[in-house]
């Protein structure tokens, strides 16, 4: 079998992969939906949480069309209206540009809201059946769990990867490769756009509800978390589906589909190079991306049957288990992958892109033990917190501060670490190919994409151990609600516990992800700009000038960006928490049979306000965020939005981290306590009630925007800033 039909079946088993692991996503969605449903108390718990999140999706997701709507309509008009002339002139962009992008930008913002609604149906049907199968058993729980949020990785991967082939067909990719990549970036503008308001709208009211069942319930009544008495609890428990679930699920959704863009595009380099050169199979370097996280998604599967172990083993063994299968697979896949599709004249210079693509995948690796080491209870940190507490939740939140601004430092030199060394290994591969000049830079560039596109190979995994986050969190409230007996609620516990870690591993690999991607897309943005440039007959952006006062000050805004994003973020869950801490305080005053179970609290009231005050406060920082890059490029010019995107990626980035980990230590550091393992100096345990433990909710309601809201939002918010900017590149460069 010759190298071109090897290299044409590896390009056509992207749409096989795509369907296949939707048919899987289903099977495991049936095996779900087909688990015993637990007693009737149970279902009745679920039943209610299930109304709060449909009802709470509709009037979101009814929102964000209309806006996704009159954006693509308002994005057509505007690049038709304002291109350029020299772009208007050049082949890769005709008089319908606007109409393509207007297109593909709605195209990718309604399958990025179908991969979340999807999604959260699962997990919130898949909450009832882990309680009910903690019956038999941790084993059994964990798989249940992992299986419904599975469905979701699955979905999102594989409707982002079709999503991006569909469209990449659609607009002459098969028969054009070279020029369809450029054509096809309102895709990932469209994702990163709904992915935005979703991820917004579902953080305000998933630690709005949070915050304000956890401070009136826990700390002013003393009653448990997810005691039925407090009328916060069902939003509370809502508030994990529709942020941690449906939002994430957007989240990763608009990284795939914008990085696999990117990736493409830079790609085009490579095709042009491989043309010159007379390499075989020169389009392979575009379809390469595609192919690469076609094997990630048949990796996942056969993964996914090594979720198994024992009854007295933790739970994360279990889950590592498929994340490391997961991961030695898609080394295998990535291997054939580059031997076959990345051909350079006989040389073997695809070794060190299959390198390159290691490092992307050992850098996924890092950050998932970075992260739990920083928010696990095992290790330092959080016991550090747990220690804190002992004095009052003042020392706690300076520990916890001081945790977050600590992991800066060991997330900026992994990921410098993984940009230069698969730069390097890009140049090395260039060398081998007996290549010079500039176009050794151009294969240093590839090959952060071909480590990106190797991260990028886990996510399906990553997300299924991310929604199990919020399943067992569930599982654990209906457990409490329901009144289960104590055997159930001590493993759903233990599954709460593992699941805050894997939701605070995968903000730091959506962090990851996004520096890498930000490099990846910042490349892109170059690339179409020289692109339009050169096609005009005019100068090439060689470099950004940082002494130009215009990139000077495009710079400084994107610094800015980052934090005053983050304030508005902060403060809309401030805002909505009081309204939530004001209802519950009242129904405790006015209906006092509350407390001894003899009135129902009117949940649906809180949920209703929660779900109006979530919806009305993610407009803003919306709206900022989509707008702050579009005025720099239209005042100020394609470079200084070049200076806005390096920096403020740089401040993106590491603000998310502080964000991230300080919340998630703080979360587990309650949780340390809480599980009995602080003691006084006489061993007698500080667990709930204590002082310490008082002071431990204090510390996570600080976290609890910080960590589900503003944190996961600027991962969003990194690749929006590149997506938003590749796609009005056109308007930015002037006449």
């Amino acid at each position: 079998m010759n190298g071109q039909i090897t290299t044409t079946m590896l390009q056509d088993m992207v749409l096989p992969a795509g369907l296949i692991s939707v048919v899987f996503a289903l099977l495991l969605a049936r095996n779900v939906l087909g688990q015993d449903r637990g007693t009737r108390a149970m279902q009745d718990v679920a039943g209610t949480i299930f109304e709060g999140a449909v009802a709470f999706i509709r009037r979101q997701y009814t929102t964000i069309a209309v806006m996704a709507i009159a954006g693509s309509i308002g994005i057509g008009a505007l690049i038709s209206a304002f291109e350029t002339q020299a772009v208007a002139e050049t082949s890769v962009y005709g008089i319908d540009l606007g109409i393509r992008t207007g297109v593909a930008f709605l195209f990718g913002a309604a399958c990025s809201m179908a991969s979340g609604i999807i999604g959260m149906y699962i997990s919130v049907k898949a909450n009832l059946r882990t309680t009910a199968a903690a019956r038999k058993g941790v084993v059994k729980a964990v798989q249940v769990a992992m299986r419904g949020g599975a469905v979701s990785g699955f979905l999102v991967v594989a409707l982002s990867l079709l999503g991006v082939y569909a469209v990449f067909v659609a607009f002459g990719g098969l028969t054009n490769p070279s020029e369809a990549p450029f054509l096809i970036v309102g895709y990932g503008f469209g994702a990163s756009f709904v992915a935005l308001f979703a991820q917004l709208g579902g953080g305000i009211y998933t630690k709005a509800a949070d915050v304000g069942s956890d401070l009136v319930g826990k700390v002013e009544k003393g009653i448990p978390e997810d005691d039925p008495r407090n009328a916060g609890v069902i939003a509370d428990l809502v508030g994990d589906n529709v942020g941690d679930c449906a939002g994430r699920g957007a989240d990763l959704f608009e990284s795939t589909a914008a990085e696999n863009i990117g990736a493409m595009i830079l790609g085009v380099g490579a095709f042009t190079i491989a043309s010159s050169a007379g390499w075989a199979n020169p389009e392979a370097w575009i379809f390469f991306p595609l192919v690469v996280r076609a094997f990630g998604l048949l990796s996942t599967i056969v993964a996914m049957f090594f979720v198994t172990g024992s009854e007295k083993e933790d739970p994360m063994n279990i889950l590592n288990r498929g994340y490391w299968a997961t991961t030695l697979l898609s080394a295998v896949g990535l291997a054939v992958t580059c031997a076959v599709m990345l051909q350079t004249g006989g040389s073997n210079a695809w070794v060190y892109f299959f390198g390159a693509g290691v490092v992307g995948l050992a850098t996924s690796v890092a950050f998932v033990y970075i992260t739990q080491f920083y928010t696990a209870g095992s290790y330092r940190p959080v016991r550090e917190l747990a220690e804190a507490s002992r004095t009052g939740a003042a020392t706690n939140i300076i520990a916890g501060t001081a945790v977050g601004f600590e992991t800066t430092l060991v997330t900026a030199v992994t990921i410098s670490i993984a940009i230069f060394a698969s730069h390097w290994l890009g140049q090395q591969a260039a060398l081998a190919a007996n290549l010079v000049g500039t176009d050794v830079d151009k294969f240093g560039i590839f090959g952060t994409a071909v480590a990106t596109m190797g991260m990028l190979m886990t996510t399906a995994y990553i997300l299924a151990m991310d929604t199990f986050g919020p399943i067992t969190d569930n599982a654990g409230g209906i457990a409490e609600f329901s009144r289960a007996p104590e055997k159930i609620r001590h493993i759903t516990d233990r599954l709460d516990a593992v699941g805050n870690t894997t939701k605070a591993l995968t903000k730091g690999y959506a962090i990851a992800s996004a520096s890498l991607a930000a490099f990846l897309l910042f490349s892109a943005y170059i690339d179409k700009v020289n692109l339009i440039l050169e096609r005009a007959g005019r100068p090439l952006m060689e470099s950004i000038n940082l002494a130009n006062v215009n990139v000077f000050i495009g710079a400084f805004i994107g610094a800015m960006l980052s934090y005053f994003f983050s304030s508005l973020a902060i403060r809309a869950v401030g805002r909505t928490a009081q309204a939530i801490i004001v209802e519950v305080r009242r129904q405790f005053r006015e209906m006092p049979g509350i407390m001894t179970y003899r009135v129902r609290p009117d949940y649906a009231r809180v949920v209703d306000i929660t779900t109006k005050a979530a919806l009305r406060e993610m407009i803003a920082p919306g709206i900022v965020a989509v707008a702050t890059p579009v005025v720099v490029g239209l005042l100020l010019g394609a470079e200084a939005v070049a200076g806005m995107l390096i920096v403020g990626t740089i401040s993106g980035v590491l603000l998310a981290t502080v964000l991230n980990n300080s919340g998630g230590a703080w979360d587990n550091a309650k949780k340390y306590i809480e599980s009995g393992g602080l003691k006084d100096a006489k061993g007698k345990v500080l667990g709930k009630g204590s002082d310490a433990h008082a002071a431990a909710v204090v510390g996570d309601t600080v976290g609890d925007p910080f960590k589900d809201t503003a944190g996961p939002s600027l991962h969003v918010l990194v690749k929006l800033l590149a997506t938003v900017t590749l796609v009005l590149a056109p308007l930015f460069i002037g006449s």
